[in-house]
Parts: structure tokens; C-alpha cells; sequence
């Protein structure tokens, strides 16, 4: 059996007498795990910092659409505070920086995009003509149409054939955009108010000020100052209406539906629009005719007017679609109550995108009055796609 000794002094190396091995050992140790952690701590920094610069990257590299909103902010804020106190240095410095984004012209500065698409979408949606005629936006102070008077001409040939045909008349129309204002107001002490929401307070005052002066003047406006309405234009009897006027279908009746035929007089006036109009066809009348409509029956004692079967549906007059207008006249004497047509190849309007807003707080002490304008123009463009029911 071989005999294992201790080990002396005399065995341990010179250069580790009088060393503390465990002591060197866990200080080692200690040393190590201090060493890693630091390294831990660095790399985690450095990934925050990469992070960091992929938000960066991926912000600069966004699509156009957030790129408008990130610029929309600030309009935001700088129209707001214009609203509330008056301070316009923050429109005027975009108005530099962004090269026309707010533009101190005209009397008044851009209003903010919220407000403007908030008036936009109560326009379109109000029962106006708006929600039918073709809508158009412009930069400049009017807007042309050429409109065909006659169809082109048009023949069969073989290769071998040599036929000319003749060329349509064409006609220019000219359709100028008027301003149209509202004129809202507010007390400062409100403004004052942080939980006063003052740009969608603003937006509803200006929206149902314009909607209610468009619906009318698209239907009864005579295109001085303001667009020119269905109703100013000349009228001759449907089939003989020469250029520039409106043809009209009569009921045979003064004042009033037909006692023996009520009907016949509608149907009438739907085959006197031509069958190419017939397709995206409309009535708009007022609520006191629709009314008198409302109560007719064919031979068979069937009501001549259908509800709409679900929200947002129109109802229906013998198969066609009826817009409720107030500013429609009434039933009376020689008045053409009802209105038949393609409005979106009959009526044209056109209008600048933009809606400015002067704030004005010396007229109306203390209140503070906002003075929006929009610039708004419409006129027929085709007397063919339209016809008019006249009581007489």
C-alpha cells in the first residue's frame, strides 16, 4: 500500500508562501462576475441605443399618409390657440415653413383639417343637391364645361368607304365660385374655458350655417353673389325647350294634381327625361308635396310610394329614388313643385377646398366672432337630364 504524506511547508512553491490560495481565489471569483456584469450592462445600453435609432429610422421612412399627420399636428395646435386668444404667431410661422399651409390671406388663416373635413362631411350628408349633382374642386375663380349640344355625327363604313360625318355642337359653360360666410360667436370667458371644445363647437356652428345656405341657393339661387339655382333657369314645355331651358311636364290641373288621374302626370314626367338620364334618375320635392305623393294608389289600390327598407335608403316613387328638399316650392298655381332628373349630369358645383377663419374681437365686445368663408359656385350643365312637373 503506497503512503500518502502531508504536505509540508518545505513543498508549497516560494512564490505562493504566506498566500491565502482561498481567500486569492474567491476574490478572483468576485472580480469575474463584476467583469461580466459591466459587459451586460454595456450591451444592454447599446441595444436601447439601436433601438432608438430604428424608431428614428422607421419614423423617417413612413408612408406619405402619417407623414400629412405628423404635419397636421402642429396646424392643430397653432389654429387652436388663434381660436381661443388670438396669438397668430404660430400660423404665420407655418404659414413660412410649410410654404402655404396656412396662408394669412384673404382675411383670414386656413382653418385646421379636423374642422374643415368635419364642415365637409355635414355638407355632403344634408339634403341638398350636394348629395346628387357632381361635385368639383377648384383652384381658380370659376370653372368651364363644354358640353355637346347634339350628338357627334356617326356612320357604318368598310375599308374601301370614304364617309365624313358631321360634328357635334358644342357649347362652353362657365361656372364662377362665390363666397360663402357664417358668422359664429363665442364669449372669451368660454374660450377661456380648457374643457370648452372650441375647434368641433366652431366646425358644427360654421356646418349648419353653410348647409342651410347651399341647400337653397342650389335650388331658388338667381347666380348673382351666390351659385344659380334649378329654379331661375327659363322653362318651355318638355320636347320643345330650346338652349337654356329647363323642359316642364304639366299635371292638368291649376294648382293641383289631375282629380281623375293624379298619377298620369308623374309618369308623364319620368318618360319626358330621356332614357340615357332615366337610369340615375331622382324626384326631389319638399315634405308638403311628398305628402299630397305619399297618399297615391295605382288601379289596383297600391300605394304609389315605397319606404326605404333600411337606414340610409331613400324611398321610392314608381321605382325611382326621392331626395326630400325644404327650399322645393310648394304646390300652387303655375309653381314647378317637383323635380325629376340625372342630377349628376344636370348640376354642376364647384367649390375651392379650402375654409378659412378670421377671428374678429372688437365687433361684438365681449363676445369674439369668427368669420368663416368658403368659396362655392353651381349651375346646370345639361338641360337635357332635367325636368320639372308644373301645376298647370
Amino acid at each position: 500500500m503506497t503512503e500518502v504524506k502531508a504536505a509540508g511547508a518545505k513543498d508549497v512553491p516560494a512564490d505562493f508562501r504566506g498566500v491565502d490560495l482561498k481567500g486569492a481565489m474567491m476574490g478572483f471569483v468576485t472580480e469575474l462576475k463584476g467583469f461580466r456584469e459591466d459587459i451586460q450592462n454595456k450591451l444592454t445600453a447599446q441595444e436601447e441605443r439601436m433601438n432608438m435609432l430604428d424608431r428614428k429610422t422607421a419614423l423617417r421612412g413612413r408612408a406619405p399618409l402619417s407623414t400629412v399627420a405628423e404635419t397636421e399636428v402642429p396646424h392643430q395646435k397653432a389654429f387652436n390657440a388663434y381660436l381661443r386668444s388670438g396669438d397668430d404667431d404660430g400660423l404665420r410661422g407655418l404659414a413660412i415653413e410649410e410654404k402655404g399651409l396656412s396662408v394669412a390671406s384673404d382675411g383670414g388663416f386656413l382653418a385646421a383639417p379636423q374642422v374643415a373635413d368635419t364642415v365637409q362631411n355635414v355638407l355632403r350628408a344634408g339634403a341638398s343637391l350636394r348629395k346628387l349633382a357632381n361635385v368639383v374642386a377648384v383652384e381658380s375663380s370659376s370653372y368651364e364645361v363644354l358640353v355637346d349640344k347634339a350628338d357627334m355625327g356617326a356612320g357604318w363604313a368598310d375599308e374601301s368607304d370614304a364617309t365624313e360625318t358631321g360634328a357635334g355642337g358644342v357649347e362652353r359653360i362657365s361656372i364662377p365660385v362665390h363666397e360663402l360666410s357664417a358668422m359664429p360667436k363665442a364669449s372669451q370667458r368660454l374660450l377661456d374655458d380648457a374643457a370648452f371644445d372650441v375647434e368641433g363647437w366652431l366646425a358644427e356652428r360654421i356646418a349648419d350655417k353653410f348647409a342651410r345656405s347651399e341647400a337653397a341657393a342650389f335650388i331658388n339661387g338667381d347666380g348673382i353673389s351666390k351659385p344659380r339655382g334649378i329654379m331661375s333657369y327659363p322653362t318651355a314645355a318638355a320636347g320643345a325647350e330650346g338652349d337654356g331651358q329647363i323642359g316642364v311636364v304639366g299635371t292638368g290641373a291649376l294648382g293641383d294634381f289631375n282629380t281623375a288621374s293624379p298619377a298620369d302626370s308623374l309618369i308623364d314626367l319620368i318618360y319626358a327625361l330621356g332614357a340615357e338620364y332615366r337610369a340615375n334618375a331622382c324626384f326631389v320635392m319638399n315634405s308638403k308635396t311628398a305628402a299630397r305623393v305619399r297618399k297615391m294608389k295605382d288601379a289596383d289600390g297600391r300605394f304609389l310610394w315605397s319606404d326605404a327598407l333600411s337606414a340610409g335608403q331613400a324611398a321610392q316613387l314608381l321605382g325611382y329614388p326621392v331626395m326630400i328638399s325644404e327650399d322645393m316650392p310648394d304646390i300652387d298655381m303655375e309653381s314647378c313643385a317637383i323635380a325629376f332628373g340625372d342630377f349628376h349630369a344636370a348640376y354642376t358645383i364647384v367649390e375651392r377646398p379650402d375654409l378659412r377663419v378670421l377671428r374678429d374681437p372688437f365687433s361684438a365686445k365681449p363676445h369674439v366672432l369668427f368669420y368663416a368663408t368658403k368659396r362655392v359656385g353651381g349651375g346646370v350643365t345639361d338641360f337635357n337630364a332635367l325636368k320639372l312637373l308644373q301645376f298647370v
